[in-house]
Formats: structure tokens, C-alpha cells, sequence
């Protein structure tokens, strides 16, 4: 059994592992099931036999999502650049904002497809075909972008709270989140009611769009820099303690309800964390480089990668939850395929 809980077991047997040259700045699976990762440098490696290298932004790319097409992602750059990357490396520009950071970038595939970038305190959205439709401003730098699970709405986190728009609406007038306070990034719940942001002081903040509720969670010891909720909607997982924090949002919660608390007590900061796509497990990396995957109902840990390779910077899950790829800061990559095998 000490044999089946080595930490780096998982890694040797299943993983395909490249030291690449750069801070990994994002994974994304596409929406075929290919990863890529998106490095400080401003390449990126598209996961395959020669993970192949393709040359993207003229500095560092800042962002990376999975393009509204069947293949391929987008990307955005401090040299000013929204791009499209198709899955055998061409490089194709979307939009380009001359000397200001595409900070955040965003798709969903709803209809012929969505996609979004944030430019300072601007969010400016496309059609699938890479048509500008609008551009909405915001009262600070946007700091967090996502689109809603059915691809009508987006929201956009900025200092004083979170904006909500319509994709489609005509007269642009977002529902305001309001808030005190910098907050630096945003999820919203699958069924749309919840949105969640993470706040500079150490806490996350919530709003329900159905009765207007504020939800506040705290008692992190450091900032939340990744927030995912499961696929059913019931558990909220964050980075920023010394364990995946998990706040629930079935049963009334998480006003009044403490969270639970898996994969901690050693004091290392979790990093990121990733939702599977359709079972109630949360994958998670460590600022010492461990990954682990727990199971939420068990609470069982799963090791996946040991310590020393560096704080984890990118996770990411593909569409079929079988393979999990993951990032350090030191440009260590993997991905880890979990599908079953024959005996």
C-alpha cells in the first residue's frame, strides 16, 4: 500500500513531463481535448508527440482560455494582442491594442461563439468569426472575466465590486455588484444565481442575483488567486489557506456554514485549484509544487505530483476529466492521464 501513496508515483507511471524555458502562465485543454500551456516568455507548447512550440506574443502572454471553436484557444499579451491559436500552432490576430495588456481573455461556444478580452477598464467582445460586437467600460481595471455557463452574460470583477452584462443586450447597462474593496478575480455558480469574487484583503465576496444577498467568506491566511465551483454547483473550492478550501453552496450555505477543509495542516499556500468536470473532485497545487486530487465526499487525497518543482501556476482538467495538466513557476509542465487501463 506505502508503494500505491508514493507522491510522485502517479507523475512516473501516467505523466508526460517537459522542463520547458519559462514561468507557465496557464493551462487550457481545448475543447478536442488537446493542452496547451502558456509560458512567460510568450510561447506556447501545444501538447502532443514534440510538444509543440508556437512563438505568440512579442513579451509575456498574460492569459489563456479555450477558443469558442472545436480546436484551438486564445491568448492575450503585454505587447497589446488578442490572438487566436489553432491546434497545429497557427497564430491568427483577433484584435490588437497597441502598448496596453490584454490581461484577461474569454469564449464560450453558445450559438456560433462569444469571446472576450480585458483591456484595462475595458471588456471588448467579439462573435465566434472574431466580429467586434460591443466594447463596455468599467469604473477601475478589469481584474477578472467570465462568461455565464450558458454563454448569455459575462462578468467582469474591478475595484468597488463586480459588473454583469448581456451579451446581447442593446443598451449595455450591467447589473452593478457593488462592494468596498479591490477585488482581483471572479467566478460564477453553474445555475447563474452566484457570483463570487476573490477580494485584495484576503477574503472572497459573494453576491446571489435572486434575492440580492451578500455572501462574505473570510479567514484566509493569503490571497485567493483561483476560485471553481464543482460541476453541480454545490461546493465553491479556493486557493489562499494551507488546504483546499471548500464553502457550500447547497443547503442554505455558505452564510452561517463553516467550510471544509481538505488536503492541509502543513502549512505550504495552495495555489490553484481545478473543478473535475463531472465528478465532485477538486484537483490542487501547492506552493511547493505538490498536486494532489481530492475527492470531496470521501475526503480522500490523491497524490499526483511531489513537492520541488517549484510553486504550481497553471491547473486545468480536460473536457472528459481523464487527463489533468498542470504548471510551475519554475517551467516545469505535465500532464497526467488518470483514464483506465487494461490489466
Amino acid at each position: 500500500m506505502s508503494q500505491a501513496l508514493t507522491p510522485d508515483r502517479l507523475l512516473s507511471e501516467r505523466g508526460d513531463t517537459r522542463q520547458l524555458d519559462a514561468f507557465v502562465v496557464a493551462a487550457s485543454y481545448d475543447r478536442a481535448g488537446t493542452c496547451a500551456f502558456a509560458l512567460g516568455d510568450g510561447s506556447l507548447r501545444i501538447v502532443g508527440p514534440d510538444w509543440l512550440p508556437v512563438s505568440a506574443h512579442d513579451g509575456a502572454a498574460l492569459s489563456l482560455a479555450t477558443d469558442c471553436r472545436p480546436a484551438g484557444w486564445i491568448t492575450g499579451g503585454d505587447d497589446g494582442r488578442f490572438l487566436r491559436i489553432s491546434s497545429d500552432g497557427t497564430v491568427a490576430e483577433i484584435a490588437g491594442f497597441g502598448m496596453k495588456w490584454v490581461e484577461h481573455v474569454a469564449a464560450h461556444p453558445d450559438g456560433k461563439g462569444v469571446l472576450a478580452c480585458a483591456v484595462g477598464k475595458s471588456v471588448h467582445v467579439f462573435d465566434g468569426a472574431g466580429t467586434r460586437l460591443k466594447t463596455v467600460q468599467h469604473p477601475s481595471s478589469v481584474t477578472g472575466l467570465v462568461f455565464d455557463a450558458k454563454g448569455k452574460r459575462f462578468a467582469a470583477s474591478h475595484y468597488g465590486g463586480a459588473s454583469l452584462w448581456f451579451v446581447a443586450s442593446k443598451t449595455d447597462n450591467p447589473r452593478k455588484l457593488e462592494w468596498k474593496g479591490s477585488h482581483t478575480g471572479i467566478a460564477i455558480s453553474p445555475d447563474g444565481d452566484c457570483v463570487v469574487t476573490a477580494m485584495q484583503e484576503n477574503s472572497l465576496h459573494g453576491w446571489r442575483l435572486s434575492d440580492g444577498q451578500h455572501m462574505r467568506m473570510t479567514g484566509y491566511p493569503a490571497k485567493t488567486l483561483a476560485l471553481a465551483f464543482t460541476k453541480n454547483g454545490k461546493w465553491l473550492a479556493s486557493s489562499g489557506a494551507d488546504s483546499i478550501v471548500m464553502w457550500p453552496f447547497h443547503g442554505g450555505g455558505p452564510m452561517g456554514k463553516p467550510p471544509t477543509e481538505l488536503a492541509g495542516g502543513d502549512g505550504v499556500t495552495c495555489t490553484r485549484v481545478a473543478a473535475h468536470p463531472s465528478h465532485d473532485a477538486i484537483a490542487a497545487g501547492f506552493a511547493d509544487g505538490l498536486v494532489v486530487m481530492a475527492d470531496i465526499n470521501s475526503a480522500r487525497i490523491l497524490p499526483v505530483a511531489a513537492p520541488g518543482r517549484g510553486p504550481i501556476s497553471a491547473l486545468a482538467w480536460s473536457p472528459d476529466g481523464t487527463r489533468l495538466a498542470f504548471g510551475t513557476e519554475t517551467g516545469f509542465a505535465a500532464v497526467v492521464d488518470f483514464s483506465k487501463r487494461g490489466s
